[in-house]
């Protein structure tokens, strides 16, 4: 083998070591990422998270309803279960009877509609009220000396999470003021984890408040944070009524 040849094998060689490496590298840093997010989420490969919705599939008429919107942040939600290499149990909220910890929770919809989300509320959130009624203002998120109403050109949505005892797996509440609401802060979460695990821990508590812009013009597209209130909402408030409440 002439001296030519042997540096196109040496060439060659150091080529594919050098890919080989990359290659290696990216996988590494995948993996860190993914092991990142599933820390985040409380979600390791294999594991089981319960997806908390109301009872019924329908046009939101009823208070115990997945909307339409709904079902499209149920997807999101699924989705981002299914990256994280877990597996989505969808869960009635008048059937999900079982303690904290044992297994990650994201809860969709508010207190009315969803009787766990409500508990929820009153267990580590005690802080925030929302209440719910038939007349224009009624339907609103009260944390601290800050409410957030809806009106013609703004909706707003909780989102929250919840760590559990002993280092368990946590809780997620996406409770939003209308469907579109709802699906804004499940877009949200997908989008802005990485920065909500770094502001506030991979088993840290947090609770915000976002507003969803024009979101008859907008959808769920224009979203923006409107408050952290997770001082406030992890301090109860004396003349707080219990989380659901129907405002007269």
């Amino acid at each position: 083998m002439n001296d030519n040849v042997l540096n196109v094998v040496l060439g060659l060689v150091a080529s594919a070591i050098s890919a080989g490496l990359g290659w290696l590298a990216q996988a590494l840093r995948r993996r860190r990422r993914v092991e990142r997010v599933r820390a985040f989420f409380g979600l390791p490969a294999g594991s089981e998270c319960l997806i908390v919705v109301p009872r019924s599939i329908g046009t939101g008429s009823h208070a115990h309803t997945v909307t339409r919107r709904d079902a499209y942040a149920l997807m999101w939600l699924a989705g981002l279960v299914e990256e994280c290499g877990a597996r989505p149990e969808l869960v009635a909220h008048d059937a999900a009877h079982r303690g904290l910890g044992a297994k990650t929770e994201l809860c969709l919809g508010g207190p009315v509609s969803n009787e766990r989300t409500a508990a929820h509320l009153a267990w580590g959130l005690p802080g925030v009220l929302i209440t719910s009624g038939p007349g224009p203002g009624s339907n609103v998120i009260v944390v601290g000396d800050r409410d957030f109403s809806v009106d013609h050109d703004q909706t707003h949505v909780l989102l929250a999470r919840i760590a559990t005892p002993d280092s368990g797996r946590p809780v997620f509440l996406i409770s939003g003021q209308t469907g579109v609401a709802n699906q804004a802060g499940v877009r949200y979460l997908v989008a802005h984890h990485r920065e909500l695990a770094r502001e506030y821990g991979r088993n840290g508590t947090f609770a915000l408040v976002l507003r969803v812009v024009n979101p008859e013009a907008y959808g769920p597209d224009m979203v923006e944070l409107a408050a952290d209130v997770t001082t406030e909402a992890l301090r109860r408030s004396p003349a707080a009524a219990p989380a659901g409440s129907t405002a007269a």
